[in-house]
């Protein structure tokens, strides 16, 4: 079922740690001053980094119609999450491995994510 910006939104700030910010100038998502994800009111999209090109690849190939990337992004690992076709527990699962990278091991320790 397709997720609208509100229900993305309490999802991401569902993660300990979560924080509106900004990013380039862009609002974006933060955990502990450490990019997470932002919105793409430009095309709709949600900015997810994953864990490899090789991963980018694959999310592009299995699924277009939810990933795409625009030339920006062609060479970080990133991919653009189209919202209208995304689902919450595929967001989840993203943004938990995002997590797990990013938060400091105080904040994990603290946390009953791990």
């Amino acid at each position: 079922m397709a997720l609208t910006k509100a229900q993305v939104n309490k999802i991401v700030l569902s993660f300990p740690g979560a924080n509106e910010s900004t990013s380039y100038g862009y609002p974006s998502f933060k955990i502990e001053k450490k990019f997470f994800t932002r919105l793409r009111a430009e095309d709709n999209s949600l900015v997810l980094t994953v864990s490899s090109m090789d991963e980018r690849d694959m999310l592009l190939q299995a699924e277009p119609e939810l990933f795409h990337i625009t030339p920006h992004y062609q060479n970080y690992p990133t991919v653009l999450a189209r919202i209208e076709c995304l689902d919450a527990k595929i967001l989840r699962g993203m943004l938990e491995r995002r997590w797990k990278q990013i938060a400091s091991k105080r904040l994990q320790k603290e946390s009953s994510w791990r």
